[in-house]
Parts: structure tokens; C-alpha cells; sequence
């Protein structure tokens, strides 16, 4: 069996949870993250509106539910701080669809992974993570997953190249850039983290240039 196949049966949604609400304890409400404009209140409300307010969370995906969507969450982030870490920490109510058995597997991993990357490494001293083989392996079959939705408006052609693994094409057109980094860093760069992401990418100076700059969204 292909080691990209290998998947492991633990939850790491529910390890980058934990951690980023350690995170957020340890650095406060005011802390900034890699998300613009949002400090670490906004982005714990951001995720409390998400799991326990479909209404209001629809507004993340459809444009025109986006203002009250943002309505919602900024009167979610007045609450006060440690209420709002605990809402965090205690994941979705029984109702909410993210507690649908298998589904925080599914829908938070990446979700987690990535804002916790977003607290951390817009701290003063940010230090990319070791993290463990079984992540590595799930963040790289999510990649590989939501790379074509996520580049598909990239202006160049896109590989990527996990170093855990294999390859991908995340993008068929030419001219081709390749990016080379760890599967975690690998999808720092495709949810629109280039800046952040430790990685290399090979192709002209204007080709690199263009997918640096690029914005990804689903």
C-alpha cells in the first residue's frame, strides 16, 4: 500500500483545536494572526459563528450573506475572552452539523491546522512546527483534494511537490511553477498563506512572482 494511502484513525482535528486554544490563552485577544485585519478575537469568533451558527455562517461562502455573516460575528466577538476560547475548545453543540460523527475529522483538520498556523506564526519569533507523520499524510491527501478548487483561477500552472511524498498538478496550464515544501507548509501556500509558507518554488522570476501574489479561494 502507497504510503499516501496509509491514513491514520486519530483525530487530529481535535489536536490543532486544543493547541490553538492554548495558543489563544497564551497570547490573549489582541494578538495579530496571519488572517488581515483580524486579531486572534476575531478569528476565535470567526470559528465559534462557524460551527454554532449556520445562519450567520453561510455568509463564509455566499457573497451575498456576507454582511450579515460579519454582523454576526463581530457581536459573537464581544464576548468575553475566556468564554469565547471555551466555546472554541468545546467544538460545535450536539445540533450543529460539525457534530455529525466523522465530520470534525473530515472538516477540521485542515480548518484547525491552518488557524493555528495563523496565531503562530504572526507572533513575534514564528517557528514552523515539527508536526507528525499521520498529520503530514492527512494534510497531504487534503491538499491534493482541494488543490485544483483552491489554484484554479492561478495565473500560472501549478506542481506541487511534497517532500513527505508524492506529486501533484494542482493547476494544468503552462508556463508550470513548482512548489516544494512539506505537506503542512504545502497547504499554508494553497489557503493563501504564500508569504508564510516555507517552500520553494521553481519557474521564471515573473511566473514565481505572479503566484506569490496570487489570492486562492474556494
Amino acid at each position: 500500500m502507497r504510503k499516501t494511502e496509509q491514513m491514520s484513525t486519530h483525530n487530529f482535528a481535535q489536536d490543532e483545536r486544543s493547541l490553538l486554544c492554548d495558543l489563544f490563552e497564551e497570547v490573549g485577544p489582541d494578538a495579530p494572526t496571519l488572517c488581515d485585519g483580524w486579531t486572534t478575537r476575531d478569528l476565535a469568533a470567526h470559528l465559534v459563528v462557524r460551527e454554532r451558527r449556520p445562519d450567520a455562517a453561510l455568509g463564509i461562502l455566499a457573497p451575498p450573506l456576507a454582511s450579515y455573516g460579519e454582523r454576526v460575528r463581530v457581536g459573537v466577538a464581544s464576548t468575553e475572552w475566556e468564554e469565547l476560547v471555551d466555546q472554541v475548545r468545546t467544538g460545535p453543540p450536539m445540533l450543529s452539523i460539525f457534530g455529525l460523527p466523522g465530520l470534525d475529522r473530515m472538516a477540521n483538520t485542515m480548518e484547525y491546522f491552518i488557524h493555528h498556523e495563523d496565531v503562530s506564526r504572526a507572533q513575534p519569533k514564528p517557528q514552523a512546527r515539527e508536526l507528525p507523520e499521520g498529520l503530514q499524510l492527512e494534510l497531504w491527501n487534503l491538499v491534493k483534494r482541494m488543490s485544483k478548487l483552491l489554484l484554479r483561477r492561478a495565473p500560472v500552472g501549478v506542481e506541487l511537490l511534497c517532500t513527505n511524498s508524492d506529486s501533484t498538478i494542482a493547476r494544468a496550464k503552462t508556463p508550470l511553477v513548482t512548489v516544494t515544501g512539506s505537506a503542512g507548509e504545502l497547504a499554508l501556500f494553497i489557503y493563501g498563506r504564500q508569504s508564510a509558507a516555507e517552500v520553494e518554488l521553481v519557474g521564471s522570476d515573473a511566473d514565481v512572482a505572479a503566484l506569490r501574489a496570487a489570492r486562492f479561494s474556494i
